[in-house]
């Protein structure tokens, strides 16, 4: 049984992770969010707990941190300053394992988009990713950065897995399967160890 802290437990992936993890294994999990009104309506007492709060207050993300196994992220938004204060506050509490959701097409491993006159097309979006896939990968945890394709509602966890320097396999995955292999990380830590792995839909 681990104990797992998951930073965005309201958000989509967090949401569908938090429930595959209830039904798919023994381990307790602590839901951290800044709204976690929809949480507490079906919490299961018995193995979870709820913390209101933001992951950039370091006395709020310590409490979170207390006694855990793993940190799963799956947030946006800051998410450059998340990894920078999680690498910083993790050793100290002893916790080496992070999981971390960031987005396919930060290492352009995607085909590029070229405009008209023949210019490489950037997404400023992807730029706080992959400044956090950074800050992880130049650490000492024990990370894996998962690079999702667009994420769907779909109910299969059909799914393969690319290495950072590979072409991306596909452009969507389903959420079920992201917490799948969420999951599978948690209870295997050799497992993407100090890996970034893309993940997308087998069809």
């Amino acid at each position: 049984m681990m104990k797992v802290l998951i930073i965005g437990a309201s958000g989509s992936i967090g949401q569908v992770t938090r429930q595959y993890f209830l039904q798919h294994s023994n381990d307790t999990l602590t839901l951290m969010a800044r709204h976690t009104q929809n949480l507490q309506l079906s919490l299961d007492s018995t193995r979870e707990q709820i913390i209101t709060g933001d992951a950039l207050n370091q006395t709020q993300l310590q409490v979170a941190l207390e006694n855990q196994d793993v940190v799963f992220v799956a947030v946006s938004g800051a998410i450059k300053q998340i990894a920078q204060i999680l690498v910083k506050q993790m050793p100290l509490f002893h916790l080496n394992r992070l999981i971390f959701i960031t987005s396919m097409g930060i290492y352009n491993e995607i085909p590029a988009a070229i405009d008209p006159k023949g210019n490489l097309i950037t997404n400023p979006i992807l730029t706080p990713y992959r400044k956090a896939a950074d800050i992880i990968e130049s650490s000492s945890l024990n990370y894996t950065i998962i690079r999702p394709g667009w994420f769907d509602n779909g109910n299969d966890t059909a799914y393969q897995l690319t290495q950072k320097g590979e072409p991306f396999g596909g452009y969507d995955v389903s959420r079920l399967s992201i917490a799948d292999l969420v999951l599978r990380l948690v209870h295997d830590p050799n497992l993407g160890r100090r890996k970034s792995l893309g993940i997308n839909r087998i069809n």
